[in-house]
């Protein structure tokens, strides 16, 4: 993985993935970029994989682009070539987590800025310490979110505070994300808490668990969405996982089932 600026630890069908360059509040250089969408390539590959946790090392989540780095050659990127099914390189940091087939949870702690926040964004849940300070900074450097924000952001902020934080770029704080949709929870460890959903996750019948994710993801409007949910339905009824969670209600005890 480039210079490691991402690392993977797997057990107990969790992935746990840490951004590491926490020197730099794990800012986004050409490495950093390159080490998310290498993670996220493997995960998709990854057998028995239910869950994902995805935080950063040290002080900080993400601290946006290191703009250092990206202005001195590090940014020639084709923002028109879609290189990855409907996202271009950049917009892949973010929405690869969303595309991924299993749950990811982000763990946000202290900084969440500009990209990071678009990171962040791309999980299916967010938990973020209380002090945690975020913001869609793009603003300030003159352009538009470009990681993915809108489409991630869409049904889940509120539009008119959304616009208000995209045109001021101003920070704000984790209760006000939580209020508005940045944010699911939040929590003093939230990466404890994350790890802890993760496994309450990877316990459920994975073959469900993929389902209700590609459910949520689906576009369209009530007719797509009616037949998508009838076709999930008839793929998961008296298959060998779905049974074995029916047996282990009724008989009390764990369930086993197979990836």
């Amino acid at each position: 993985m480039a210079e490691q600026r991402v690392t993977i630890a797997f057990a107990d069908h969790v992935a746990e993935v840490r951004l590491a360059r926490p020197d730099k509040l794990n800012a986004l250089d050409p490495a950093m970029f390159a080490g998310l969408i290498d993670a996220i390539a493997r995960l998709a590959e990854m057998p028995g994989l239910r869950a994902v946790v995805l935080s950063g090392e040290g002080r900080g989540f993400c601290a946006g682009l290191d703009m250092a780095s990206m202005a001195s050659g590090g940014s020639g990127v084709d923002l028109a070539a879609r290189t990855h099914g409907l996202a271009n390189d950049f917009q892949q940091v973010a929405w690869g987590w969303r595309s991924l087939a299993v749950p990811v949870i982000a763990a946000v702690h202290g900084v969440a800025f500009g990209g990071g926040l678009q990171i962040a964004s791309g999980a299916d849940i967010r938990i973020a310490a209380p002090d945690a300070r975020l913001s869609v900074m793009e603003m300030k450097w003159g352009i538009v979110p470009d990681m993915a924000g809108f489409a991630l952001w869409r049904g889940t902020v509120r539009d008119d505070a959304l616009r208000e934080l995209v045109y001021t770029a101003r920070e704000f704080g984790a209760e006000e994300a939580r209020a508005l949709g940045f944010v699911t929870r939040i929590a003093e460890d939230p990466q404890a808490e994350a790890m802890a959903l993760a496994r309450a996750i990877a316990g459920r019948n994975p073959d469900a668990i993929r389902a209700a994710k590609q459910l949520a993801n689906l576009e369209g409007g009530a007719a797509a969405i009616l037949v998508g949910e009838s076709v999930a339905q008839a793929g998961l009824l008296r298959s060998p996982n779905q049974i074995e969670a029916v047996m282990a209600n009724m008989q009390k005890r764990a369930p086993r089932f197979t990836d």
